[in-house]
């Protein structure tokens, strides 16, 4: 029993860590860019070694990937299938309305900082097995053809590029905006109108 306690503490250990490290991050990118954001440079704010920083997260990327384990979670019971078209579109847009509320709470400065170009954690390519909202909603979308609820235009993987470009374009705006975009407003419009062309 000793070993269970022993075990759940370094796991505690293991998580504040975690969460220090990407704290010191979020901190460098509201304060100096991506451009000042190097592992010897997290490892200061954060107070670690750079042997502690690898032994959390295999590279800066991998690092910043990490961001997206803390966003609020999804009521499962909205994932599960829906009953027919119309309801998989307001999922999905209930997937895109909740991630635009972590971004607010994450702020203009993290995201503006975050959605650049250079920053390969935005490439799906080299994803790792994190809960990113795109991921969610590929599943998810998977699953309701299976069952035969709904059918797609275009390929799934297609479909999940364009919702995926969609978005970037609507956190873009909102930075680019400093803000002062109606996020929430843009992200339905523009996602309803591409579902509805999509899903049938």
């Amino acid at each position: 029993m000793p070993e269970l306690q022993e075990l759940s503490k370094q796991q505690l250990k293991s998580k504040e860590t975690k969460g220090r490290i990407f704290r010191a991050a979020k901190t460098i990118l509201q304060q100096k860019g991506y451009e000042a954001l190097s592992i010897k440079n997290i490892c200061e704010e954060a107070g670690v070694s750079n042997g502690s920083f690898y032994h959390h997260f295999k590279t800066k990327d991998d690092l910043l990937s990490y961001y997206i384990e803390e966003q609020p979670s999804i009521n499962p019971d909205l994932l599960d299938l829906p009953s027919n078209a119309d309801e998989a579109k307001i999922t999905i847009i209930h997937v895109y309305l909740n991630y635009i509320h972590y971004c607010r709470e994450l702020g203009l400065e993290f995201i503006s900082n975050y959605y650049t170009p250079k920053n390969q954690s935005l490439n799906p390519d080299i994803w790792a097995d994190r809960p990113y909202p795109i991921v969610t909603v590929h599943n998810y979308l998977q699953k309701a053809m299976d069952a035969g609820i709904i059918a797609l235009k275009h390929p799934l993987d297609d479909v999940s590029t364009d919702i995926r470009m969609i978005v970037i374009g609507n956190v873009f705006e909102w930075s680019l905006k400093n803000g002062e975009a109606d996020f929430e407003k843009n992200m339905r419009r523009s996602l309803e109108c591409y579902l509805d062309g999509v899903i049938k």
